[in-house]
């Protein structure tokens, strides 16, 4: 993961020309997420793909997505790599998150009862550019936010952020949270042998504030302070190792959504009870090797979660600050 890792033009990998837009017809926010999207990003309008239901719950009764899943997968075509869900509600499919039910299929592999194991992901840790080629799944994100001029924003970070070759700090942050900070061991083995092109730094402190440099902030917490306090650069991608971060619409504990109103491209959290089991979270040792190689967001977050199925990934899947451009010598 040091300096000899060479980026990949925008040419390779999940763009625009292989992301299905997901639209829910019964809910105006979603048609106008898409639409916005479609125009920024230019998404071919073969690559729209129109479904319908009714947007009034975080969860979709899995019955109810089997029917759903089914009119997409007859409908998509076959050179699409992967999914963007342009709603903010539902964000769970039964005991799945639903970005991972429309990757994998709706499978209770993918759960667990209590602290368990759940089943692995195929593409985690993978050097595949072409994951439904490859592996038989599309990964799939959530373009999610609580309104119109948030998601507006987001688009925006995530367009700037294409080959801004960024100088900004990645922080991984130990807090006094033990039960949320079982992602330390791998904090202190990067910080001891990370050799790439950013400076990386692990921190031990319950807020993270003041930081005009962020561009990637993993931790662990219930809540996150300070985030007012930041600046996160375009492409960032921000996380909190907690139980229910996921929740988009919760209130116990902070939202992933509160990262991206505060500046990040995109997060993950889990939408059920995950326990604190690393695996269900992004690795950050991973998600650094493939972001820095070039990767959009999309690809580089599937990617550092091995067991995916409990949690939400949500943001602007295109962006890819390090890679270089496709006319690039």
């Amino acid at each position: 993961m040091g300096q000899g890792w060479a980026a990949v033009p925008d040419a390779a990998g999940i763009t625009a020309d292989n992301l299905a837009l997901v639209v829910n017809d019964e809910d105006p926010f979603s048609i106008r997420t898409a639409q916005r999207y479609q125009s920024v990003r230019r998404i071919p309008s073969e690559n729209v793909i129109h479904i319908r239901f009714k947007p009034v719950a975080s969860t979709m009764d899995s019955a109810v997505f089997h029917l759903v899943k089914q009119e997409v997968d007859r409908v998509t075509p076959a050179h699409i790599q992967a999914y963007l869900l342009t709603w903010t509600l539902p964000y769970r499919v039964g005991c799945m998150s639903i970005t991972s039910a429309f990757a994998f299929g709706y499978d209770t592999a993918y759960c667990a009862e209590g602290c368990q194991p759940t089943k692995a992901s195929p593409y985690f840790s993978s050097m595949s550019e072409a994951p439904f080629t490859d592996l038989g799944i599309r990964p799939t994100m959530m373009l999610a936010g609580v309104d119109g001029k948030q998601i507006d924003a987001l688009i925006e970070r995530g367009v700037e952020a294409d080959y801004a070759q960024p100088t900004g700090t990645i922080y991984l942050v130990t807090t006094g949270d033990k039960a949320r900070s079982t992602r330390t061991p791998a904090f202190r083995n990067l910080a001891e042998r990370f050799q790439g092109g950013l400076p990386l730094r692990h921190l031990e402190t319950d807020a993270l504030t003041g930081k005009k440099d962020v561009m990637l902030y993993f931790t662990g917490a219930t809540w996150v302070a300070g985030l007012e306090t930041l600046t996160f650069l375009p492409g960032a991608a921000a996380d909190h190792l907690t139980s229910a971060g996921g929740v988009l619409d919760g209130v116990g504990q902070m939202s992933i959504l509160r990262w991206l109103e505060a500046g990040a491209t995109a997060s993950y959290g889990a939408v059920v009870e995950p326990c604190n089991y690393p695996q269900k979270f992004p690795h950050p040792g991973v998600f650094i090797a493939s972001y820095l190689r070039g990767g959009s967001l999309i690809e580089s977050y599937w990617k550092s979660v091995h067991w995916p199925g409990q949690g939400v990934f949500v943001g602007e899947p295109l962006a890819r600050p390090f890679a270089r451009k496709p006319d690039a010598e």
